[in-house]
């Protein structure tokens, strides 16, 4: 077992314009994000749109991954699912393709009880391959507290969780009675943000890093905060908070992944539409996206050449 600690992309899928996934986008997409410094990579979470791909696409968007990373990071495959037996098939088929761990989130508009979720979760780690829990109630309906992580932190394979409840005491709970007993034990257990604006309070909790979104554009200024705060450099840290904070609010002006697959489009970086049900970045959300932006110096980056007469 491993534990996970830094700065993670939670990716994007990039699309070309007739909807189709396109493949060369994502080979780039994950050289530019290592080449970065990123510390590793999770591909097919919500901020892929998993829920609008299918199995052919994610078999060779895993495959792709794999074969372009060469190790040289973790690979964690979103592999959940509401039904427990959909999500062994898929917790299975990203070990069988050479993931390092598979992200979990809890069973969405199920609402399972506790029983049921300690048994998805022991379903999910049976499978041999190093699992995350992902805990997300304003997607899924279901909060996992404090005493419940707790239970799931004892299952063997259980490695930590990405905690995007939004609620910071919950989150410091997880850390003091949960991460820091199975450290004493001897077994790791990671706590990582979900929200890319609670980052720097999860850290300053004891927090392990960070599955971020916005990481997709600026992945190394992600990964500057995060490597400050770890070292306990807490000033950098603040100061590089703020100065992503205007972009961390862009990016969530509407539902993930609309803004930041906008903001990769006009950046042109491997972004491009997104899939039905999800639409268009609405007309009035753009001038707020394109100062974040702007701000930040990215489409003034080197590598950086905007496609798009409506960017930045």
């Amino acid at each position: 077992m491993f534990k996970l600690r830094g700065a993670f992309t939670a990716l994007i899928t990039p699309m070309k314009n007739n909807g189709e996934v396109d493949y060369e986008a994502w080979r780039r997409l994950i050289n530019l994000q290592i080449e970065a410094g990123i510390d590793g990579l999770v591909p097919l979470g919500t901020t892929g749109e998993n829920p609008t791909l299918d199995e052919d696409e994610e078999d060779k968007l895993i495959g792709i991954a794999i074969e372009e990373v060469k190790g040289r990071v973790p690979v964690i495959i979103g592999t959940g699912s509401n039904s427990t037996k959909h999500m062994v098939l898929y917790t299975q088929r990203a070990k069988n393709l050479g993931a390092d761990a598979a992200l979990v989130v809890t069973p969405y508009y199920n609402k399972p009880n506790d029983e049921g979720l300690i048994r998805h979760f022991e379903a999910a780690a049976a499978v041999g391959l190093p699992v995350v829990v992902y805990n997300i109630a304003s997607r899924t309906g279901r909060n996992i507290s404090a005493p419940l992580m707790e239970r799931l932190s004892l299952i063997p394979g259980i490695i930590g969780v990405k905690e995007a409840s939004g609620d910071m005491a919950q989150m410091g709970d997880i850390i003091n009675n949960v991460a820091e007993k199975r450290k004493a034990e001897g077994i790791p257990f990671s706590v990582l943000s979900g929200d890319d604006g609670l980052t720097l309070p999860l850290l300053a909790l004891g927090g392990d890093g960070l599955i971020s979104v916005i990481s997709n554009l600026v992945p190394d200024k992600v990964t500057a905060l995060v490597k400050a705060g770890l070292s306990g450099n807490f000033e950098d840290a603040r100061r590089l908070h703020y100065k992503l904070l205007p972009l961390i609010k862009a990016a969530f002006i509407e539902t993930n992944p609309i803004p930041i697959k906008t903001a990769m489009t006009w950046a042109g970086l491997p972004g491009g539409p997104v899939r039905l049900p999800l639409g268009k970045l609405d007309p009035k959300n753009e001038p707020p996206l394109r100062t974040a932006m702007k701000q930040l110096g990215v489409c003034c980056a080197s590598r950086i050449k905007s496609t798009s007469a409506t960017g930045c």
